[in-house]
């Protein structure tokens, strides 16, 4: 697919593990932040993706309120969360300029 196509997409990714629910307030950002923490302890490299259209926290909780994503020629540069760049997030909250706005699409 695409993304096999793309450098340094989905085909390089070792290990996905997804956090879900159909119920809201459950504490799935908990266990997701806890476990990509776990795993980065660990040694290994951990990328969180916030997906949450109605309230992202991820950044919240790891402490990267206020950062901002970069740019690059390949797409969108992910938050570290360290300077050794051992977990990185991507969260719908770095796009928005109020925490408490709306998330539309069009």
């Amino acid at each position: 697919g695409p993304a096999a196509a793309m450098p340094g997409g989905v085909d390089k990714i070792k290990n996905i593990v997804l956090v879900l629910s159909g119920k809201g307030g459950v504490g799935k950002t908990t266990v997701a932040v806890q476990i990509a923490q776990s795993m980065a302890a660990q040694g290994k490299k951990v990328g969180i993706l916030d997906v949450d259209l109605c309230g992202p926290s991820v950044a919240k909780v790891l402490g990267l309120e206020g950062k901002e994503v970069m740019q690059s020629s390949e797409g969108w540069v992910p938050v570290y969360t360290d300077a050794q760049k051992s977990m990185c997030c991507m969260s719908i909250a770095f796009l928005l300029k109020n925490n408490d706005e709306a998330v539309v699409w069009r």
